[in-house]
């Protein structure tokens, strides 16, 4: 494979991994957040060994999403300098935000639940544990509005060949930022909820930890079922940012070739050599969802672009429908397990709480399959409309040393993912009554 090709696997497998940490922890800070707002009010010991618990597996997951996140940053050095050069004035700004103000705060905070239950106020502490998950959150933001800005450009003009940053508001809040971390944030809530369902169905399956459980799985399940209800207008929000600002993604998205109304895919797949989709579809029914009921606005199909400006259509239909069928899921696992649990059902019935157990794969994958339909989407794009990824590369790296680092980058993620594995399931065994120590 050519160096381009080696390049971007590299740097997905890098961001692959790095986001299986990343909607973890945000997930999880919001978890710890209500678990410790529950100690902090009951001031029972067991509710202190649920927070203490969290706070555990919060920062093992933490520990290992900010390790992982650095490679990316080197990479931009190493394999995408042209990239580099290109973006360095803008991506400056929220790059050094986030680290000053986001993880600096999350890590200050942090440092406060891991040592400091004994030496502040009980109100502090609690507040401490806001102050995480609010960092966290904030992180978030900076990098969605660094990648955003990738997706749809705004605040700049180009220079010498660089883009240089005239107006930080407008690039800042570039017309995808807000509807992406909406959708994004979301998204990690959904992990968060369905994974304390899954440890809460564990136990009850045991029949340990009884108290934890029950509290647990209530946290859970109101978590996941409202952020999943919550994704339909945030998902729509960012489907009708990409319908506005980047025609070719949506038109790949739906499998649209010809100008006109975009209809809404179910499932299928499209026939590249006829440009058209072979399945069930709503006619119009994208229009619809953007707010043009009459069905009658025009977009612009793929036929439209040149071959050479369009994404990989397949793939990106695909990993898209994919994503949507996942929320379709996991809108009737939550509702399913709030149902029986609301009618005090949930904890004899051994098959559901074993679906359980397994849900948290759910958001996980439709996350990494909803990154993929958006990156791979705005291709042959890295900037959109100003810079292509091809003529992004470093030019001094060869194919061989790209391959080499790629291997040995999957080697050791794998064994970092192995470590933490095997730290986590180890805190999960014991439970939070045996890891702090209270019966």
């Amino acid at each position: 494979m050519d160096v381009v090709t080696l390049s971007r696997i590299q740097f997905a497998v890098t961001v692959a991994y790095h986001f299986l940490f990343v909607p973890l922890s945000i997930g999880l800070g919001l978890v710890l957040v209500l678990a410790e707002r529950r100690f902090y009010k009951s001031g029972d010991p067991k509710d202190r060994a649920a927070a203490d618990f969290w706070v555990k597996i919060f920062t093992a997951t933490f520990a290992v999403g900010v390790a992982t996140g650095i490679s990316m940053e080197f990479a931009f050095g190493t394999n995408w300098a042209s990239y580099s050069r290109f973006v360095g004035d803008i991506f400056g700004a929220p790059l050094a935000a986030e680290g000053l103000f986001a993880f600096f705060l999350e890590s200050t905070f942090l440092g406060i639940l891991l040592f400091g239950r004994s030496k502040v106020s009980k109100k502090f502490f609690y507040v401490s544990s806001w102050l995480v998950w609010c960092g966290s959150m904030l992180s978030a933001l900076w990098i969605i509005i660094a990648n955003s800005w990738m997706q749809t450009p705004a605040g700049f003009k180009v220079v010498g060949g660089k883009a240089i940053l005239t107006d930080f508001f407008a690039a800042a809040l570039n017309p995808s930022t807000i509807p992406r971390y909406l959708h994004t944030v979301d998204a990690t809530l959904m992990m968060g909820g369905f994974l304390a369902m899954a440890l809460a169905a564990y136990y009850m399956r045991k029949g340990t930890h009884a108290h934890f459980a029950k509290k647990t799985m209530a946290t859970g399940i109101v978590i996941a079922a409202i952020s999943t209800v919550l994704m339909l207008p945030a998902g729509h929000l960012q489907a009708v940012s990409v319908m506005n600002n980047q025609p070719s993604k949506i038109a790949a998205f739906e499998g649209h070739y010809q100008d006109g109304p975009i209809p809404l895919g179910l499932i299928g797949y499209v026939d590249e050599a006829s440009g058209k989709v072979v399945g069930l579809e709503i006619p119009a029914g994208a229009n619809f969802l953007a707010g043009d009921f009459s069905g009658t606005k025009s977009y612009p199909g793929l036929d439209s672009f040149d071959a050479a400006d369009r994404p990989p259509v397949q793939f990106t239909y695909q990993v898209y429908h994919l994503m949507v069928l996942l929320w379709v899921l996991m809108l009737l696992v939550a509702g399913g397990a709030w149902w029986r649990n609301r009618r005090g059902t949930l904890e004899g019935n051994k098959k559901l709480l074993g679906l359980v157990v397994w849900s948290p794969i759910l958001p996980m994958l439709a996350i990494q399959l909803g990154w993929a339909a958006a990156e791979v989407g705005r291709q042959p794009w890295i900037v959109w409309g100003q810079l292509r990824t091809v003529d992004a590369i470093s030019k001094a790296v060869p194919a061989g040393e790209v391959l080499l680092s790629l291997v040995l980058f999957t080697a050791f993620y794998t064994l970092v993912y192995v470590a933490w594995a095997r730290i986590v399931l180890g805190m999960i065994k014991k439970g939070p009554a045996a890891t702090e120590g209270v019966e």
